[in-house]
């Protein structure tokens, strides 16, 4: 068993990939289950499609369509809102996105398809550094 962690500094939404930090983490560790968790109540994590960045941006714009800022009249409903008007909506979309992911491992290559990345998904206008907890059972 082996735990650490990952930073990862966001600059508004988006989705930032970090891939290759877990590779690198993975790599000589054998067969097993990693399982991922952010630590935070704004940002999720994702497995998406990695090729295209085009893909990413359509879903972040997809995900502010879904659920914009309190500034947005359909959002007036919100109470939420002295943290920024990006605040409520990022909990939303958290609670709507995984928050961990779990990602067989053999041979101490994570076993992702071809175009999947792994990426934290940020919900907030401002940048953060992200924590991801990482746990490793081989």
């Amino acid at each position: 068993m082996a735990i650490t962690g990952f930073t990862i500094s966001t600059e508004g939404p988006g989705l930032y990939e970090f891939t290759g930090k877990v590779r690198a983490w993975t790599e000589g560790r054998g067969d097993g289950l990693l399982t991922l968790f952010i630590r935070h109540t704004s940002a999720s994590l994702l497995i998406m499609e990695n090729a295209d960045p085009e893909v990413q941006t359509d879903l972040t714009a997809y995900f502010h369509r879904l659920v914009p800022p309190t500034t947005d009249p359909a959002m007036s409903y919100l109470t939420h809102t002295h943290e920024g008007p990006d605040d409520m909506p990022a909990h939303i979309k958290a609670g709507m996105m995984p928050v961990s992911l779990s990602i067989p491992v053999q041979g101490g290559r994570p076993l992702l398809g071809t175009w999947q990345g792994i990426f934290v998904a940020e919900h907030r206008a401002a940048p953060h550094r992200r924590e991801i907890a990482a746990h490793f059972a081989g």
